[in-house]
């Protein structure tokens, strides 16, 4: 019994060393440096703490980016291939003309602007000396006032018109005493003013032979007298007389009425104005295409022969 007890005290004792042996080897463990190859990393402080991982050298890349020098140096920028997208920013410029960040497409090239004589988002240019749009008649050609068609001047020409008027066509008008042409008011210009000062005239045939006897002529029987450059119906003259207007008609060319109403007919016959006959007739037909193409052509809607008209159309 004595002798079991004595062993169990050893056993004791021996553990009790052991442990005391392990404690001393661990402090000395602490107290030593770091075994060579290993790095200790003192608490509180991650590794490399105070100075960034690879300053001067980008990581994982063979060779150091080119620190301080432009790619491209010597050249303005923009000037050849833009900067690739993904290379280190020291040495990527940013593209000019556009935000930082965008990489992509070419830059627009320096010492160039857009192409001369083209407008933006235009494939071709206006054509020199040609109106765009405004002023163009359906048929294509220039109307604006005061221009010839096509820049050539319409020679006069003389037609065969009928000797008696078609009355169905163009009924006769009537005299009105004191009339004056309606919407003439709102003709601006000095060409108008015939117009707006127009009034019928009853007189017989003495009077106008009286006042006017060296510019009477005779139109489908009618008498008409010259004044102010235009031609007007003598009312009274022959009381029964046909008139298919009653206004001013532009005295072209020293012709007579039916010969200016017939090439005002063919002139715009050409242009697709007019597709009646050529009968010398200013009946409602012809004043109609007249008042057509004078809307066309930014002219006053007056329906009649005027000088603005003849001008525009290449006859003036």
């Amino acid at each position: 019994m004595r002798i079991f007890f004595v062993l169990i005290c050893s056993l004791a004792l021996a553990c009790v060393a052991l442990g005391a042996q392990e404690e001393k080897g661990k402090k000395k463990e602490q107290k030593k440096g770091p075994q060579a190859g290993q790095v200790s990393q003192p608490g509180g402080k991650p590794a490399g703490a105070g100075k960034p991982a690879g300053v001067g050298k980008p990581t994982g890349v063979g060779q150091p980016a080119e620190v301080g020098k432009a790619k491209g140096a010597g050249k303005p920028p923009g000037v050849g291939k833009p900067t690739g997208v993904g290379k280190s920013a020291v040495t990527q410029q940013t593209e000019v003309g556009k935000p930082a960040g965008k990489g992509k497409g070419k830059a627009p090239e320096t010492g160039k602007s857009a192409e001369v004589g083209k407008a933006a988002g235009k494939g071709k240019p206006t054509e020199a000396g040609k109106p765009t749009g405004a002023g163009a008649t359906a048929a294509g050609k220039t109307g604006t006032a005061g221009t010839t068609t096509a820049g050539k001047t319409i020679k006069p020409q003389h037609f065969e018109v009928p000797k008696q008027p078609n009355t169905a066509k163009a009924p006769a008008v009537t005299f009105q005493q004191g009339k004056h042409i309606e919407g003439s008011q709102n003709w601006q210009g000095s060409s108008y003013t015939v117009f707006r000062n127009y009034t019928p005239e009853w007189h017989d045939e003495g009077w106008w032979h009286g006042h006017y006897g060296s510019n009477i002529v005779f139109m489908f029987g009618a008498p008409y007298f010259l004044n102010e450059g235009y031609w007007r119906p003598a009312w009274g003259y022959m009381p029964n007389a046909y008139y298919a207007y009653d206004g001013p008609i532009y005295a072209y060319n020293n012709l007579p009425p039916d010969q200016v109403i017939a090439n005002v007919q063919s002139a715009l016959q050409q242009q697709g104005y007019y597709q009646g006959e050529i009968d010398g007739l200013l009946g409602p037909q012809t004043r109609a295409a007249i008042a057509d193409y004078q809307r066309a052509n930014g002219l006053a809607e007056t329906a009649a022969i005027d000088q603005p008209t003849l001008q525009s159309l290449g006859m003036a």
